[in-house]
């Protein structure tokens, strides 16, 4: 297949893919859409080679850390710090999808399929890419299907997610417009102004701040991340710290200090080309995807996500609980790591709407809900799940 036309197929399937999760509100996920249209084309006779001919593979590959570089700018740890209690509950609904998983699911589903769904449940894309790879270098005889089931399992999360969040949201609204009645809203839900802080490196001039600065100075990071990681494997002989998980800290690190502005990669015009190579390097696998594979996965991928709702939502109430969050918000904390970011923004816009009687009940509503269900999805989806891919992967 034609470089170009491979290249064309790939990004228009992306393009609809996003018209119908933005005509959905998310409800229908961009990979979800992707994922039908791939797997209905290999069936229909487009090339298994299709993501090679769009020579996305290795550039997806390669951007890989300077991706999660990326993430690592786009939370303050002052953010993170004011909303510790959600980090808290975000992190223990991860403990207990694993826990759940990889004890009770290991009998259930088998150990490598265990291994494989615990990291891609609480996350997305890096937990799935992660987990892939390290099925594929272990040598496991069913690698291909492993590697199909981690990128079903990632599609059809926001199935599950979705309206979990939303009814846990209402509850949650509700319960704050009882609070904003009576009186008692700026008690509980009022956050601290959070003011400019004074970076150790001042940003740099807007006229020497060019595309290929903003490019040059995330890769030079992602290759500081690289290389610490190697060095640590090599003086330890043991690999502690993944390049990956590695590239997220560092992320977090040199933006905290100044050297990186918030999503550089958007700054310099990349962030797209990047996901969609990305996303190639994910949906790869789906070429093996036949019928009697799907048919083999599915029951698999159901049992995967009900032990999944069931791990964050016990550990994730019984966290709330000794932190004095509501059943219900720490219900939707937990949901977070299967959809993320900009699910997290859609729904909780989404309900405040339908629940304020008034604009400004509808905006302290949001301002009750919004930040902890942002903080929860980073938390979740980029952080948490990355580790846990990390260290699951050095288990295989």
């Amino acid at each position: 297949m034609q470089p170009i036309l491979s290249l064309s197929f790939v990004l228009v399937t992306f393009a609809i893919a996003d018209i119908i999760a933005t005509k959905t509100k998310s409800i229908v996920s961009s990979m979800f859409t992707c994922s039908v249209i791939f797997i209905i084309g290999f069936w229909l006779g487009v090339p298994q080679t299709l993501f090679e001919d769009a020579q996305l593979i290795g550039i997806g590959s390669l951007l890989i850390t300077m991706l999660l570089v990326n993430m690592g700018t786009m939370m303050s740890l002052r953010q993170l710090a004011q909303q510790w209690k959600t980090v808290v509950i975000a992190v223990s609904a991860i403990i207990g999808i694993s826990a759940i998983i990889l004890t009770i699911g290991q009998f259930i589903m088998g150990r490598n399929e265990a291994f494989v769904a615990a990291p891609v449940i609480s996350g997305g894309v890096i937990a799935a890419l992660k987990m892939q790879e390290a099925m594929a270098s272990s040598g496991v005889s069913n690698s291909d299907q492993l590697a199909v089931f981690a990128t079903v399992l990632m599609v059809m999360e926001g199935f599950v997610g979705y309206p979990i969040a939303s009814i846990c949201l209402k509850n949650e609204a509700n319960r704050v417009k009882e609070k904003i009645k009576d009186g008692t809203y700026n008690e509980e839900f009022k956050l601290d102004e959070l003011k400019e802080k004074k970076k150790l490196i001042p940003e740099l001039s807007e006229k020497y701040a060019s595309e290929n600065f903003y490019l040059a100075k995330t890769a030079l990071v992602a290759l500081a991340a690289t290389g610490t990681s190697m060095l640590l494997t090599k003086v330890t002989g043991y690999n502690l710290i993944d390049k990956n998980i590695m590239s997220l800290i560092f992320g977090i690190i040199f933006y905290e200090i100044g050297f990186l502005e918030s999503g550089i990669l958007k700054r310099a015009s990349s962030d797209g080309l990047a996901m969609a190579a990305l996303m190639s390097v994910v949906f790869l696998s789906l070429s093996k995807a036949t019928p009697i594979l799907l048919l083999e996965i599915l029951p698999l991928i159901i049992i995967a996500q009900i032990l999944g709702v069931i791990g964050y939502s016990i550990f994730g109430v019984l966290a709330g609980k000794f932190l004095g969050i509501s059943l219900w918000m720490s219900i939707a904390i937990g949901s977070t790591c299967n959809y993320g970011f900009p699910g997290t923004y859609v729904i909780s816009k989404e309900v405040s709407k339908s629940t304020g009687d008034t604009l400004e009940e509808q905006e302290m509503i949001l301002d009750a809900i919004l930040p902890k269900m942002l903080v929860a999805g980073f938390i979740t989806v980029s952080i948490a799940s990355v580790f846990l891919a990390g260290i699951v992967a050095a288990m295989v």
